[in-house]
């Protein structure tokens, strides 16, 4: 569908609306009335742009998977250094705490709330979080290939463990409503990557 600016504006209105109100509702709390109400539109023009709740989570999903690896920063460079990883989870944590520990609308929460039979949404999930496995394992392929990772480091692994380390602490805190578990995991996950240093 090619929309027209002010079309545009409003679909993005309405992606925002449902992500806050997931973020805040969970998949199963939010329904597409309480979208529209949010949203400031009316029932047609709710379906003129998502002509189902599904096609909405889904959107809402492609929507995250656009956002940097942490929710409300911007864009970081590439996670090639150990420095880089540093300041990438120390900003991961200072968000959680900005927040007192509650959650955004994010990939892994919506992952929590899949049925067994969304296998759509479960596919688009999975992309993404290859797509960002895949940035943190460049970022350590070009450390490796500079020598500041030994050559025996499995790149899979290690990106792996990041990226749980983010995503899994990153549930842990919102539930316990405090950034402890992410900051705990994250220190974890990046001193493993150092014992891979030289």
């Amino acid at each position: 569908m090619t929309l027209t600016r002010k079309g545009q504006a409003t679909r993005e209105r309405i992606l925002e609306a449902a992500a806050d109100l997931i973020a805040h509702r969970g998949v199963a709390g939010t329904s597409t009335e309480d979208v529209r109400k949010a949203a400031g539109i009316s029932g047609s023009q709710l379906y003129h742009y998502f002509d189902s709740k599904q096609a909405l989570i889904r959107a809402v999903i492609l929507r995250q998977a656009e956002a940097p690896l942490v929710p409300g920063e911007p864009v970081m460079g590439p996670l090639d250094s150990f420095e880089a990883l540093r300041a990438w989870a120390d900003a991961a944590v200072e968000h959680q705490e900005h927040n007192h520990g509650r959650g955004d609308c994010t990939l892994t929460s919506l992952a929590g709330e899949l049925g067994p039979a969304d296998d759509q949404l479960r596919e688009d999930l999975c992309n993404v979080f290859e797509r960002w496995q895949s940035l943190l394992h460049d970022g350590l392929k070009a450390m490796r290939e500079r020598g500041e990772l030994r050559a025996d480091a499995d790149l899979d692994e290690l990106s792996m463990a990041l990226l749980a380390a983010l995503q899994g602490g990153g549930l842990l805190s919102r539930t316990l409503r405090t950034a402890e578990p992410l900051r705990a995991s994250m220190n974890a996950a990046l001193a493993y990557v150092r014992s891979f240093m030289p």
